[in-house]
């Protein structure tokens, strides 16, 4: 049973995970190279919980019980008391190889080890640790305090009881669909959902419709909660840029290389929400402004 978890990385996706886990009633433990990051997420955290509030969402008195579950840790080291760890920095192959390197040595043997990569290969991840057997994908959808999947990824050594473990835990205790992928560039809600995307930026490009129009198109007609430009914008432009430019390296394929669109928001800074600015304007705390 994983009843006290570590999150590695306190950007967008690891403050998201971190307060859905705390939701949960579950303690955990948040780090981040950067100290100054690890701090922004505190407080992001708690302007969050405070727009929930104000939608009625939840209580003053649960914001406080989240919040107080939730420890920012300095080090890696800080995490060894945790069942499980879920590693959430960006997509950088390297990076991401050195913290499960040093995971591997800091965390007991029988506790597992996560990545939230949603691109790279868990086979590759795991290469560098002694134990590749407690190394396992869960690739959640942001915001992972909304969306009630999660893509349960195995490398190529992923043991058996750690998938089983790994499975239960996202059913029983976060009360989530745990969804089965073979390990491939993108897996599933990644590689479509960039595909959406940049088939909308060729209709943007084009003309055919306005930004506006092309989200409320696919927000009214499909019941998308945000529509595929502000989806990209919430992701982060450059990171959308990584994912597709990843696949079209693997596959090969054309539908995967990035609209020349989106390379120039981001070579203007345009990142989405975290700039204030993407395909639409966004407040500091993340609100579209009309």
């Amino acid at each position: 049973m994983f009843r006290t978890i570590g999150v590695v990385g306190a950007g967008t996706m690891g403050q998201s995970i971190a307060e859905m886990l705390a939701g949960k009633g579950l303690d955990v433990h948040m780090t981040d190279s950067s100290g100054a990051r690890l701090k922004q997420a505190q407080l992001a955290l708690e302007k969050n919980l405070d727009r929930q509030i104000e939608r009625w969402a939840i209580t003053q008195a649960e914001k406080k019980l989240i919040l107080n579950r939730i420890h920012a840790e300095p080090s890696l080291e800080h995490l060894a008391q945790c069942d499980l760890i879920i590693e959430t920095i960006s997509e950088d192959l390297e990076s991401k190889k050195s913290v499960f390197q040093q995971l591997d040595d800091i965390i007991p043997e029988g506790r597992v080890l996560a990545s939230n990569t949603s691109t790279l290969s868990l086979t590759e991840l795991a290469s560098v640790t002694k134990h590749p057997e407690r190394v396992i994908g869960m690739h959640f959808v942001y915001p992972a305090f909304r969306i009630d999947v999660v893509e349960i990824v195995r490398g190529l050594q992923t043991s058996d009881e750690t998938f089983e473990r790994t499975k239960e835990f996202i059913e029983r205790d976060l009360n989530k669909k745990g969804v089965m992928v073979f390990e491939s560039p993108g897996f599933v809600t990644t590689r479509l959902i960039c595909l959406l995307i940049n088939e909308s930026l060729s209709v943007l490009q084009e003309g055919v419709a306005s930004a506006e129009d092309i989200d409320a198109a696919m927000r009214i007609g499909y019941q998308f909660h945000y529509g595929p430009l502000e989806m990209a914008d919430r992701f982060g432009l450059d990171s959308v840029w990584a994912a597709l430019d990843r696949m079209f390296r693997d596959y090969g394929e054309l539908k995967y290389r990035p609209s020349i669109l989106l390379k120039k928001k981001v070579r203007a800074g345009q990142l989405g929400v975290k700039a204030g600015q993407g395909f639409f304007q966004y407040t500091k705390d993340g609100e579209r402004k009309s």
